[in-house]
């Protein structure tokens, strides 16, 4: 029984990526981007993914999820919806209304800021930060960034994709060696 839900685990998986679209040269030049709105609008690769990224997460027992914006939240809010935690949200700056924790975070295109609500997070509060793909994996480090620095414990960083080649998860573990990561479907080019 074990290897046919492997098996079926595996096809599901190889569906999903089937229906990921690389877009040459988006946002600029030379970058190959990776697509995910065909198989978010497919109701089984897109319920399959959230469950995946669910019976990840309960292992790590958080007490909030936050979403990094924007393809972020689309994993985030079900995660937490099932997982009958809350969901806190990672913006780009001057787009949340409220006192705000703020935070450099270069990406692979330009400088950006991070901004959460500093009443986001409690002290000690156990964290799954959620995204849609790791590529170098700054934007990563940015989001854990903030929410240690509101006080949180990040029990986890789980996304959809991973750009293995652009060696993300290992830049990860060396600003934050405690963090354990989990990527659903790898892409190795």
């Amino acid at each position: 029984m074990k290897t046919s839900l492997i098996k079926k685990g595996a096809v599901m998986i190889d569906q999903v990526k089937e229906k990921i679209c690389e877009v040459k040269d988006f946002p600029t030049p030379g970058v190959g981007f990776k697509d995910i709105t065909p198989f978010v609008q497919d109701p089984k690769c897109y319920n399959y993914v959230i469950d995946e990224m669910v019976s990840w997460a309960q292992k790590k027992n958080p007490q909030i999820v936050v979403g990094i914006e924007s393809r972020g939240f689309l994993f985030a809010a079900p995660v937490a919806h099932r997982l009958r935690s809350g969901v806190a949200i990672i913006r780009k700056r001057g787009k949340l209304p409220r006192d705000t924790l703020c935070l450099k975070a270069p990406n692979e295109y330009a400088t950006e800021y991070f901004e959460m609500h500093k009443d986001s997070i409690s002290k000690f509060q156990r964290v799954l930060i959620v995204d849609d793909l790791i590529a170098t994996g700054s934007s990563s480090i940015s989001a854990i960034d903030i929410v240690k620095k509101l006080g949180g414990q990040v029990v986890g960083f789980e996304t959809v994709i991973e750009l293995t080649f652009l060696k993300g998860k290992e830049n990860i573990k060396k600003s934050h060696p405690d963090a354990e990561v989990h990527s659903l479907i790898e892409f190795s080019e």
